[in-house]
């Protein structure tokens, strides 16, 4: 008898339910049974695509950026770096929206605990800056920014988006202060900061809103959870 074929989409949607059940409920609910059973399926398609646990932790992690660079990679160069850079922000916080559980562990930390991150993982998650980084530049050399280190310009923008970010996954904004007041106005705050003016900064950061419905609506919606198998 042939081997069975496994479902080409089983290694996403598995990250899926593992994300899901440790963002939820803690590392001990994460064991191979509990992951099948989730799935509808054995345990054998955890080992054929990952190896066991350890993998399938380290998959959501690089699952996590491979979403998260999906999103950036939507975003197009235009004429105005300073809008093209608060895409970026629009970006960010729309991958955390659409995949709320795997944004939620692919940070490491707590939630991680019994499952270590190599240094190589972490790489993997810087590398996603790469195209943050280059914006930078771009709006420094175009005279918005005042600051002359595009990388720790990026490392900003990230730090301060991720921070409102996970408060707004958290529900802990609520209105007058919700998340999506706080996240316009620390858009223009954050180009200010560069070194824009507030004028030029607020231009640009309405372009991005207007620019977002039709560049970041490519990006494909996550797997409903379910594996045959």
């Amino acid at each position: 008898m042939s081997p069975r074929r496994v479902d080409p989409q089983a290694r996403s949607l598995l990250v899926d339910i593992a994300a899901r059940l440790l963002a939820e409920e803690g590392p001990q609910a994460l064991s191979a049974r509990r992951v099948a059973t989730e799935a509808g399926s054995s345990t054998m398609p955890l080992y054929t695509h990952f190896g066991g646990m350890s993998g399938l932790v380290r998959e959501i992690v690089h699952e996590g950026f491979a979403r998260m660079q999906a999103h950036f990679d939507l975003v197009r160069k235009s004429a105005d770096p300073v809008a093209d850079m608060a895409l970026f922000g629009r970006a960010y916080r729309h991958n955390a929206r659409t995949n709320p559980h795997l944004y939620s562990v692919m940070f490491g930390g707590s939630s991680l605990a019994g499952f270590s991150l190599s240094e190589e993982d972490r790489q993997h998650g810087r590398y996603t800056l790469t195209h943050v980084v280059e914006c930078a530049s771009r709006c420094i050399e175009a005279g918005r920014f005042a600051t002359t280190d595009a990388e720790l310009t990026a490392h900003h923008m990230w730090a301060a988006t991720h921070g409102l970010v996970i408060l707004e996954l958290g529900e802990y904004l609520i209105p007058p202060y919700d998340a999506g007041h706080c996240f316009e106005t620390q858009l223009v705050g954050l180009m200010v900061g560069a070194g824009d003016s507030p004028e030029a900064a607020a231009r640009s950061v309405a372009l991005s809103r207007l620019r977002q419905d039709e560049e970041l609506a490519g990006v494909p919606a996550p797997h409903p959870e379910a594996v045959p198998g």
